[in-house]
């Protein structure tokens, strides 16, 4: 839960509440789970309470979003600072342009997870709507909630103007083997939003959009479901008892999306490293990885880095009011309830 964070795909994490139940090989070995408990704050699995964060954490966003942020158009580097002619600090001249916070939310959570209060979702969502700022990035394993749980949440909302998608909400689902893919992206894809995407982390096998068709039910249109989305993260494992992400696992994913024009962003091996990439220190000739620690891996592929982003959709969203953003849960302007709560459409 930081203003700055080490995560290759985003700025800052911001965490609603805190705890989960493991759903997914993904899981197995979840670094939220050990940061948690380690603390004995949150107990974990079904059953369990969810620990809401403070009422001072939560108006963090709100800090974040009235705060000019930047990004250096040479070195990639974002941040705050006073103007776009301040320097970033690893650059010689002044070469900063605006740019837009991206949120990872939640990395000690799941926004779905059905075992949440509603409102605290709704709280959530209303906090989104009063940061037009910020780009949200809704990573979930549980793809098949999203569609309800927003329509609930939006219908506790009934705040004017408010609307689904919001325009600074990117939906993601984690799927790390075939079988999830097959499963989860046609969910995903069935939910309307600014920007779609997957992250394969950790990748635990080959995943092949071949055949996995956009709109199902509509097979004659021939597009692919890879061509839906807006963006693939992928990566390898990290921790004590990591699993290899196979090189060619990586190389084909990579390969599917510039064949296609989605951006692809690698965001690292893992405590494994392709053995070629080892320039001969390697006693196995055989093998295809070795465990040499996430550092010394590092996350270039084929000797590239791959960090790439997708489009900025348009941001335009109504201004809320102060009593608004003071107030969550807000009712119409009569102060009822609308007799319209907001529908999520799925693809016919």
């Amino acid at each position: 839960m930081a203003d700055v964070t080490s995560i290759e795909w985003c700025d800052s994490t911001f965490n609603p509440w805190m705890g989960c139940t493991r759903i997914s090989p993904a899981c197995d070995h979840c670094y939220a789970e050990q940061t948690t408990s380690r603390f004995g704050v949150v107990k974990w699995g079904v059953g369990q309470p969810r620990v809401r964060t403070s009422p001072t954490y939560w108006r963090k966003p709100l800090q974040w979003n009235a705060q000019p942020f930047y990004s250096c158009a040479r070195c990639g580097w974002r941040g705050i600072a006073s103007g776009p002619q301040a320097a970033c600090g690893q650059c010689p001249e002044p070469c900063l342009r605006p740019a837009r916070r991206r949120v990872f939310c939640a990395s000690l959570a799941d926004v779905f997870d059905g075992e949440v209060d509603p409102q605290w979702r709704a709280d959530l969502f209303h906090l989104i709507r009063s940061t037009p700022n910020l780009d949200w990035l809704l990573l979930t394993k549980r793809i098949g909630n999203a569609a309800d749980m927003i329509q609930e949440a939006m219908s506790r909302l009934q705040e004017p103007g408010c609307m689904w998608p919001m325009p600074n909400v990117w939906l993601g689902a984690t799927v790390v083997t075939q079988a999830e893919a097959d499963r989860d992206i046609p969910k995903l894809l069935a939910v309307p939003a600014a920007v779609r995407f997957l992250s394969i982390e950790p990748m635990l096998g080959p995943i092949s959009f071949e055949g996995m068709f956009a709109n199902p039910v509509r097979l004659n249109d021939g597009s692919n479901a890879l061509e839906a989305l807006d963006w693939v993260i992928c990566g390898g494992e990290s921790g004590k008892h990591a699993r290899p992400t196979h090189r060619d696992w990586v190389r084909s994913l990579r390969d599917q999306c510039k064949q296609v024009g989605v951006p692809f962003l690698f965001k690292q091996w893992g405590e494994w490293a392709p053995t070629d990439m080892l320039e001969g220190d390697c006693n196995d000739p055989n093998a295809v990885m070795k465990h040499i620690g996430k550092k010394a891996a590092g996350r270039l592929l084929d000797g590239r880095m791959h960090h790439q982003f997708p489009d900025p959709p348009d941001h335009h969203i109504p201004a809320l009011t102060s009593a608004q953003i003071a107030k969550p849960g807000a009712c119409g302007q009569d102060g009822r309830p609308s007799a319209h709560p907001h529908q999520i459409r799925t693809n016919p």
